[in-house]
């Protein structure tokens, strides 16, 4: 970091360059990666974050003895950035993916009982990887199976840049093209839950078409799921922090960045208590709310379009057994609130018992409601699903809200998403709700920062990082 005068001392091992400094505002993924693509380039820089620590939204906390994630986070093979930033921070090994695709869908809703399916590929070129597992997939008739076929291929000839998408909804759309309350509910909601964080009838076509297109329609491989088999504040904080200190950055933890502003030589000047941040590029890698806050005038030509963007939570719910009631990693659910349910029993550390977290998406009906209201409503739903609960004592219940997780994809959304360019020179936008092209995930938060960091490394002549993750040709 320079002094407040804005000497421009060259950096060390780079003779005869000037030094230039940059401030990222954010420790999430965003700002993580914005601010390593920027440091691996030579460039100094300071990273701020207003909590104890990084992650933005996907961190670890203790409780007792537990490690406890504040939600389940899962990525897919076709998530080619948030892998790269995995192997970045040397955490590749600790979130492994599936080697194939295989999801297990359990249905309690019939009459008949309990009944299990598995959405699952073969080892065959698209769309015949998908074939057999929706051939024999019981939770649709054959009909609905059928109509589900004739609504993918449908799905993949549309065209990804077609603003119009965006202002359609994927409910709408499925039912134009023949999908039933069932088929909805049972393969369409299963998968775009969990990935848009919205039911189909509230989510723009454009990134639902988006994700399957990209996820089970690109790649035989490209829905297969990864997730941590540590504590996420391992991967996001320990090793994100190890990984920027190598890097030399400079990362300060309980700060607040109260404003910013430019002088009169165009450099930027981050306020801090007790400090003055002088930068040459700024990345506010902050919510779009927070990001409004802090924006200076004429940043953006319609800077309140980011308080347009809609916000929609998530809840998880997290029991701990006395004894081991499920053998599978994770599995998904229908006829019944419960979505999906994941094992984080050694991840947690629990050395007794087993604990068991629901990720329950699109969950405005329930992210206020009282925990005892949630323990009434979830345990009596896990025993009809898994009937070792019901011989089980439940050692712990608790839930955990994240009423903002992300931003809602709701149709129109698209046109609101700015990009990372602003229009104040040097100050640049990052965060998975800025215009990626992907719904809220890690995946659009990893994207965001690396689109942030080009930009910045662009205005200052500065040639990118030969290993920074590469952005694919549009096809």
């Amino acid at each position: 970091m320079t002094d407040d005068t804005g000497s421009d001392e060259p950096l060390a091992g780079m003779p005869g360059r000037p030094a230039r400094d940059a401030v990222v505002i954010g420790g999430g993924l965003a700002g993580i990666t914005a601010a390593l693509a920027l440091a691996d380039a030579g460039i100094r820089v300071t990273l701020i974050e207003g909590r104890p620590r990084l992650g933005g939204l996907a961190f670890s906390f203790q409780r007792g003895e537990l490690t406890v994630d504040n939600g389940q986070h899962v990525y897919l093979r076709c998530c080619t950035a948030y892998r790269w930033f995995l192997d970045r921070i040397e955490g590749t090994a600790l979130a492994p993916l599936q080697d194939r695709l295989d999801v297990p869908v359990l249905d309690i809703g019939k009459p008949e009982g309990r009944r299990l399916g598995r959405l699952r590929r073969d080892p065959l070129p698209v769309p015949l990887h998908l074939g057999r597992s929706l051939a024999t997939y019981p939770h649709l008739s054959l009909a609905e199976r059928a109509k589900v076929g004739r609504a993918a291929l449908a799905l993949k000839g549309l065209d990804l840049a077609d603003p119009t998408l965006d202002t359609q909804d994927f409910g709408s759309w499925l039912a134009a093209h023949g999908q039933s309350a069932r088929a909805v509910e049972a393969l369409w909601d299963l998968v775009g839950v969990a990935t848009l964080n919205a039911v189909a009838g509230d989510a723009s076509l454009g990134l639902a078409a988006m994700v399957f297109k990209t996820g089970l329609l690109s790649d035989p491989g490209a829905a297969d799921i990864g997730w941590a088999h540590v504590p996420l504040g391992e991967l996001h904080d320990r090793l994100a922090r190890k990984a920027l200190d190598s890097a030399g950055v400079r990362t300060e933890v309980r700060t607040r960045v109260t404003s910013i502003s430019t002088d009169e030589n165009g450099r930027w000047s981050v306020q801090v208590p007790g400090e003055t941040l002088q930068a040459d590029a700024v990345v506010l890698a902050v919510p779009q709310r927070e990001a409004h806050e802090l924006l200076p005038d004429g940043a953006l030509d319609h800077p309140d379009q980011l308080l347009d963007i809609g916000t929609a939570p998530i809840l998880n719910v997290h029991v701990v057994y006395d004894r081991k009631v499920l053998s599978r990693p994770f599995f998904a659910a229908l006829g019944t609130p419960v979505q999906w349910v994941f094992d984080r029993t050694a991840a947690s550390g629990l050395r007794e018992g087993q604990y068991l977290a629901l990720s329950q998406s699109a969950a405005h009906d329930e992210i206020d409601a009282p925990v005892a209201t949630l323990r009434e409503r979830y345990l009596p739903e896990l025993e009809r699903l898994l009937p070792a609960t019901r011989g089980a004592e439940v050692k712990d219940f608790f839930v955990t809200r994240e009423r903002t997780a992300t931003f809602a994809p709701t149709p129109g959304v698209g046109r609101l998403r700015p990009g990372a360019r602003t229009k104040a020179p040097g100050l640049y936008l990052a965060g998975a709700w800025t215009a990626t092209g992907w719904p809220a995930t890690m995946e659009s938060a990893v994207r965001s920062g690396v689109s942030a960091a080009d930009a910045a490394l662009s205005a200052l002549g500065r040639s990118r990082p030969s290993d920074l993750f590469e952005f694919e040709e549009a096809a």
